[in-house]
């Protein structure tokens, strides 16, 4: 059965997110690694998962409704499992679906209309045989 496997990452609105990120970094000692704060995860069933803290500009539509104010990314560890899984349950899950490089991302909005994410991380790379 799909499940979540973990916290993927926490997007909020900002008036100045770049600013905001840099004060986070600063004060808090966040881990800035190229200009995005990432917590690397100890999960081996997803060894190349990990989380994001992010600030979005305050008119994203990433968020989908404008008063949403945050997003949240839960990792999971089958996508097409999980959104079929929300589907048959009669939730409102976004048809689109992102393939990147970073994994596979869906969008689905709970009973309260809060647009979330799910990100199946990609499989691990095994090194090529020499």
């Amino acid at each position: 059965m799909a499940r979540v496997t973990g916290i993927g990452g926490i997007f909020f609105r900002a008036t100045d997110p770049e600013a905001l990120r840099a004060w986070y970094v600063e004060h808090l000692g966040l881990p800035d690694i190229d200009g995005y704060v990432i917590f690397q995860n100890k999960d081996e069933t997803q060894p190349d998962a990990y989380s994001i803290w992010a600030p979005f500009k305050n008119d994203t539509e990433y968020f989908g409704s404008a008063r949403q104010a945050f997003m949240i990314n839960f990792r999971v560890d089958n996508l097409d499992a999980m959104l079929t899984r929300l589907r048959d349950a009669g939730v409102e899950v976004d048809a689109k679906i992102e393939d990147s490089e970073f994994g596979r991302f869906g969008w689905a909005v709970d009973p309260e209309g809060h647009r979330f994410e799910l990100w199946e991380p990609p499989a691990p790379q095994l090194a090529a045989d020499v």
